[in-house]
């Protein structure tokens, strides 16, 4: 059994090296003639807990390898799976440029009957698209089933959410291949829900949508316990602890981010608009989150004035712990903030602060841990709860700062211990300690 993954981002290259664990033999290609390079050293272009070990591991047995000739990758397949980026477009759409330099290279260089597999998110009645333009490249009498197989992989937990998923959906108005595909799962012992392709396609943005929905809505009510002094890690508890609800999802914050929430969000909008369907939940949901980002800024704004000057540190700068993906992350947004305020920033996190180089270049301080980014500075802004955050002894706040001000955009930190600690603690939906900080938007 021979598949091709085509993209090796963040999906396509978990589950490449997942498929090759079970015993498939896997071929993952990629235009990046660097990344491939990378790759086929054993070395993981994403930080990814267990994913370089698992890469090197079935490299070096024989049944994983990496090419960037697409002759080569699609020689003797059986399955191609699509996993490229659908980037956001300017209008919020999905850009589906990858996706079909994908289908042009596989339906040009196809030597024998195949599956696709559409894992990459897509707009409904893309798949269909996809099957017309293979017929159109294809030639000769070979025959190409296309299925939609969406992913619902968390970033820093993929290998795990691939070996144990909740479920694998599979669509396909061909069911004898969609049959074929789930075959190919069976190895994964996973429940598995088959459907038209067009509902396997709505299914993945209908998640997403669900669970950002989630996220605005704690994070709506977080802002009116802060107004009538109510603490929202006991509402979000109370209202958890309904098995109808859920804990899942329900800590408020400043907001989501990362490379799938924000985009499918806006892609549904983009998508509701097509169909002449004003879908007023989403849109709200949009909203908030983005109003969301832009809370501490603000609340830290109100109690110094102006950040003009000020040494601010900022702790955590992925959009989530256990990833280095700073797509969308609230940090980000912060720190471009901070920097027309003119503030001095020093920054500090286990695995991103390498990309966010790339992004803010020497304008910025990279401490190496927490002491040396915190040290001598007047405010310090939590963004990511890694462990080495969420763990770190209070007292070294005040030990190191020059006046100990945390603005917790995770609520890390137990707030009576916060106050004990003699700590200036401003976190989301419970009350500000030692200092007076309203919602200011």
């Amino acid at each position: 059994m021979k598949i091709a993954v085509f993209g090796t981002g963040y999906v396509g290259l978990v589950t490449g090296v997942c498929f090759a664990e079970i015993g498939y033999n896997v071929t993952c290609f990629d235009i990046e003639e660097t990344k491939i390079d990378t790759l086929s050293k054993g070395k993981s272009p994403i930080f990814e807990p267990g994913l370089e070990e698992m890469l090197r591991r079935n490299l070096a047995n024989g049944r994983l390898s990496f090419t960037n000739d697409g002759k080569a990758a699609c020689r003797n397949a059986d399955y191609f799976f699509i996993s490229v980026g659908t980037p956001e477009k300017e209008d919020g759409s999905a850009n589906l440029e990858y996706l079909e330099g994908a289908i042009a290279e596989i339906g040009s260089n196809l030597n024998k009957d195949a599956i696709l597999v559409i894992k990459s998110t897509v707009p409904v009645g893309t798949n269909e698209r996809v099957k017309d333009k293979l017929k159109a490249i294809i030639t000769g009498e070979l025959r190409v089933s296309v299925v939609s197989n969406p992913e619902f992989l968390r970033e820093g937990s993929g290998i795990l959410d691939t070996f144990h998923a909740d479920r694998i959906v599979i669509g396909a108005d061909d069911q004898e291949s969609g049959r074929a595909v789930a075959r190919l799962y069976e190895p994964f012992d996973l429940p598995i829900l088959q459907t038209d392709v067009r509902s396997a396609e709505l299914i993945k943005y209908a998640a997403n949508a669900f669970l950002a929905t989630k996220i605005s809505f704690i994070n709506e009510i977080a802002n009116l316990c802060e107004h009538m002094g109510a603490d929202i890690g006991d509402v979000a508890k109370g209202i958890g602890m309904d098995h109808r609800i859920g804990s899942q999802f329900l800590n408020a914050g400043i907001g989501y981010g990362g490379s799938c929430f924000p985009k499918d969000t806006k892609a549904l909008e983009k998508l509701t608009e097509s169909c002449d369907y004003d879908f007023k939940i989403l849109r709200s949901v949009i909203e908030v989150n983005s109003r969301q980002k832009q809370q501490l800024f603000y609340k830290a704004k109100e109690l110094f004035g102006s950040l003009h000057g000020k040494r601010v540190a900022v702790l955590g700068l992925a959009f989530k712990p256990h990833t280095d993906d700073i797509r969308e992350a609230p940090a980000m947004e912060l720190i471009a903030r901070l920097l027309d305020e003119q503030a001095d920033i020093s920054v500090y996190d286990p695995a991103a602060s390498g990309k966010v180089s790339q992004v803010f270049g020497s304008s910025l301080y990279y401490a190496e841990n927490a002491d040396a980014a915190i040290k001598g500075a007047d405010a310090v802004f939590i963004m990511t709860e890694w462990p080495e955050i969420t763990e770190y002894d209070l007292a070294r706040y005040r030990l190191l700062m020059r006046q100990p001000i945390i603005f917790d955009g995770r609520n890390c930190y137990d707030v009576a211990k916060a106050e004990a600690a003699g700590i200036a603690y401003v976190s989301v939906g419970r009350k500000a300690v030692n200092v007076q900080v309203s919602l200011k938007r």
